[in-house]
């Protein structure tokens, strides 16, 4: 379906997505960040590498247990164990935020300016909140300006907004109009990603509904797992393996 007959469709239906919406929200447990730092560092040493995920609850680990289990620490873990270098990590989410929020509110607080590897986990509550395509350009192509204005050096990703037909929370057609709303969002994404200077990844498939916390909405730590991994791949890709010794002439 083309954006146009999504948003169409999508408006059309939007009494059917508040009904279910309303009764996801009321049976759907409330999950807060697991306790912990935010930043920390995998290896030893001084760091090869520092991350830094931003965005939405995810971003902040929501559906994890432990801090270690979160996005940051699990993907500084796979890049570790591939490049050997240390990677220092920090996550910077905000519940429920959309791309103007994290912009304005969540950029400006990070202190540190060595970042070398920025994901962005942003979009899901674009189109859970039914943001217009123009609102997320905005949000979204001045969170990427901010970005890379504070981080000049970092290489930036975007982890698009999964399949939301996918998620356990979500009843078949509320997942079925959120998706509508998520195609368009994704769409406008990969084009300002290619436009300001960042990587949009692939979507992270959904492999099925282990890897949701007990919201059936977040991800836990084999979810968290999975994602580090689907990042990893695109990161490895663009960075240089690891230089072998070079035997001593006699």
């Amino acid at each position: 379906m083309n954006n146009f007959l999504a948003g169409l469709t999508s408006w059309m239906l939007l009494p059917v997505a508040v009904y279910y919406g309303l009764g996801v929200r009321r049976i759907a447990p409330r999950m807060p960040p697991p306790a912990g730092s935010p930043r920390g560092q995998i290896g030893k040493g001084a760091p090869g590498l520092r991350l830094l995920i931003i965005g939405d609850s995810s971003a902040a680990g929501v559906g994890a247990d432990r801090i270690e289990d979160t996005l940051g620490p699990q993907l500084s873990s796979v890049l570790h164990k591939a490049t050997g270098k240390t990677v220092a990590w920090r996550n910077a989410g905000a519940n429920s935020a959309v791309s103007a929020q994290v912009r304005d509110h969540v950029v400006p607080l990070i202190e540190e300016r060595d970042f070398t590897h920025v994901v962005v986990a942003i979009g899901t509550n674009d189109a859970k909140n039914f943001n217009s395509r123009m609102r997320f350009k905005k949000g979204f192509g001045g969170l990427l300006y901010a970005v890379h204005a504070r981080w000049p050096e970092a290489r930036v990703y975007w982890s698009p907004v999964i399949d939301l037909k996918d998620v356990p929370a979500l009843p078949p057609a509320l997942g079925f109009i959120l998706g509508l709303r998520a195609q368009i969002i994704n769409d406008m994404g990969f084009q300002l990603c290619r436009e300001r200077y960042a990587t949009a990844l692939e979507p992270l498939p959904v492999e099925g509904p282990e890897g949701f916390a007990p919201d059936g909405f977040h991800a836990n730590h084999l979810g968290y797992r999975h994602w580090a991994e689907h990042i990893a791949r695109v990161i490895l890709a663009e960075t240089p393996a690891p230089s072998s010794p070079q035997p001593q002439e006699s």
